[in-house]
């Protein structure tokens, strides 16, 4: 796995509207078993798109200036875990890794507060396509 998509913490998720146009927004994520994992509350716009079509893509990026950007756009197909034990799980791993933190007692209370209305999604990757303008400045 790429140390870009497994090094960043926040991605841009693109899912499919009823309409067919594009639905981007901005997620914390953690990777979990090895795929993408976010959790979202369950009557949100993204939450409706992946149950209708588990299809997504993830940009991830880093840099700022323009020799220094790099990314990866990770496509794939979207598992929806309602268990909440496994909400739970996934949700620890965002927020630990949203906030830097590793303890997860300190983080605890809010997650089972929040988990309760939400689903956990995974993404399985099905294709990357990536790019790093370091390598121009290099040459």
């Amino acid at each position: 796995m790429s140390g870009l998509i497994t090094g960043q913490r926040k991605l841009q998720l693109g899912t499919i509207n009823p309409d067919g146009t594009p639905h981007m927004v901005t997620m914390f994520y953690a990777m979990v078993d090895g795929k993408i994992g976010f959790w979202s509350y369950r009557s949100s716009q993204k939450g409706r798109n992946i149950e209708r079509d588990p299809r997504v893509t993830c940009l991830i990026e880093a840099g700022e200036d323009y020799f220094e950007l790099h990314g990866a756009m990770v496509y794939g197909k979207v598992q929806v875990l309602t268990d909440p034990n496994e909400v739970r799980r996934v949700g620890t791993e965002v927020v630990k890794r949203m906030m830097d933190l590793q303890d997860e007692e300190t983080i605890a209370p809010f997650v089972e507060h929040t988990a309760a209305k939400r689903h956990a999604y995974l993404v399985d990757i099905v294709r990357v396509a990536s790019w790093d303008h370091r390598k121009l400045a290099a040459g």
